[in-house]
Order: C-alpha cells, then structure tokens, then sequence
C-alpha cells in the first residue's frame, strides 16, 4: 500500500508540473494583457514603461521561469489590475467555492443513493422506471440550463429565492441543486447498475438463506460491495465539478468563488490571477483523484493484494 501512495503522489508531481507548464503557455496566447489594462489614449513611452514593469519584454521562456520561482514567495505575483498579491485574492474565494462544492456532493449523495438503490429493487415496476426516466433527462440537461429555468421560476416570477452571492442559506438553494443536478441523474445510474450486478451474486442469495431481514442484506451486503463502484463514480463527478462545473454556476449566480473570479480574470487578461486561478482549481482535481485512488485500494482487498504482489 505504501508503494502504490508514493506512486500516486510522483504522478500527482508530475501531472501537476505539465498542467502548470500549459497554463502558462495558454494564457499568452490571449493576448498582450497591457493592451487591455491601458486601454487607448496611452503614449508609447508609458505602455513600454508598463511592459517593462510587469517584465513582459522578456523572453517566453524567462518569464516561465520567473512564474516558477514565483511559487517559492507564496504570493505568485501580483495581480494587473487590483495590484494585488494574486494569493490574498485566491485565498479570498477558495472557501465560498468549497462550501458550494460540498453543499453540493452532500445533497448527490442524499438523493442519488437512495434513489439508484429504489431502481435496483424495484427495476421491474413503474418506480424503478419513472426513477431512470428522471435520471436520464437531469443527465441530458445541462447545469446552466437547470440553473436558469431556477432563476426565471424562484426568482423572477415567484421571488421566493435570491440570485446573487451567497449571504444567507437562502442564496445556496439554487447554486446547490442547480450544481448537483447532473451528478444526481449520473450518479443514481451508476448505483443502480452496481446494485443489479450485486443483487445477483451468491452470497447475496446466503444472506437471504440464513433469514437475515431484507433491509440487512440490501445495505449491509448490498451497498457495502456495490459502493466500491460507486467510490471510483463519485472521485470522477466531483472532480469534473471542482474542474469546470463550478465555473458556470459562480458565474451565473455571481457567487464569490473561484470559479467567478477565473471568469473575470479571463476576460481582463489578468495573467496572474488566471494561472493561479487555474492551478488551483487543477491542484484541487489531482488531489481528489488521488484521494479516490488510494480510497479505492483500501476498500478493495483484492487491488491491495495486487499492489503488495
């Protein structure tokens, strides 16, 4: 176990270091960000003044150095238009997108479990049918769709629910829902199709021959082996969530998250923050991912035996 964590922290290193090195390259490709900061009306004496200042008269690969050795200060530069350190900014956002995030896999977890177990048992009825039918239109309906329709419905004609940042538990409401939608549909797929495979199997069967109550052998037999699928499904939806999916609903509702601030930082050409933006929300996936693999390899005996061998 010990050799399978250090191989996953050296690809974590190593994954890490390209997204980095592409990130920096992509963010050049937008643009000279002076042209955007300064706007017109500046002499040419100024912009180059500016150019030299913010040392983007060096070579490409100078300044991906610098951006490198950055890191060592914990500030990772300064922003270009807030003149800001770009992790005072960063730090400012990571825990309102946290929240959204977990608010969000919580209610997942709540609702599609349950409802993918109900499709399992009950996959011959008209309650496992009308389950899947609702599962597979929230998976074919985008968040930002979901999102919308929830702002026109609850805000604009009923306005019963507040639209921008997130002040009081009222403002969670939609981004949540709207965030967990097609996680739900996703994920209630997957537990049910675990639980068809775990329904079937032999010790299932001994369980039931033994006289043990059906709750028992659902949950207990049913769900503890099926959740090792169910494990590897969720590590990958969050992780999409955490990468891109936050991004539209921050932008949508104004929440103060990252995934709002990478926008903005985009659409002004702010180099620092959209690299640092980016890593982030990239260091975070890997993290996760990581955290998911090694989940795995403890919960499965037979990957562990494999790892040891």
């Amino acid at each position: 176990m010990l050799t399978y964590a250090l191989r996953t922290l050296f690809r974590m290193g190593v994954t890490f270091l390209v997204i980095v090195t592409i990130v920096f390259f992509a963010t050049r490709l937008s643009g000279n960000a002076v042209d955007f900061v300064i706007g017109e009306g500046m002499t040419t004496e100024d912009r180059d003044l500016l150019i030299q200042y913010y040392e983007l008269d060096r070579p490409v690969l100078t300044q991906y150095f610098a951006f490198l050795r950055s890191f060592t200060d914990g500030q990772f530069g300064l922003s270009f238009i807030e003149r800001r350190p770009v992790a005072d900014m960063v730090l400012e956002r990571i825990w309102p997108s946290t929240q959204l995030l977990l608010c969000a896999v919580t209610l997942t977890l709540l609702v599609s479990i349950p409802l993918g177990i109900v499709a399992a048992i009950w996959r011959k009825s008209w309650i496992g049918s009308a389950v899947m039918v609702v599962a597979f239109l929230g998976y074919a309906v985008p968040n930002f769709v979901i999102a919308i329709l929830m702002v026109l419905a609850f805000s604009y004609w009923l306005n019963w629910l507040p639209v921008v940042g997130n002040g009081t538990a009222l403002h969670f409401i939609m981004p949540t829902v709207a965030l967990a939608g097609v996680l739900i549909a996703a994920l209630t797929r997957f537990t049910r199709n675990a639980m068809l495979d775990v329904l079937g199997q032999d010790f299932m069967r001994t369980a039931r021959a033994k006289g043990l109550p059906e709750n028992m052998v659902i949950f207990k037999h049913g769900l503890r082996n099926a959740g090792i699928t169910i494990l590897s499904v969720i590590g990958l939806q969050v992780a999409g969530l955490a990468a891109s999916g936050s991004v539209v609903i921050e932008a949508i509702f104004a929440w103060p998250g990252i995934g709002d601030l990478l926008v903005t930082s985009a659409l002004r050409r702010d180099y620092p923050v959209l690299q640092f933006g980016v890593l982030t929300v990239a260091l975070a996936v890997i993290v996760i991912n990581a955290a998911v693999d090694l989940a795995y390899a403890w919960a499965d005996p037979r990957l562990r035996h494999n790892v040891k061998g």
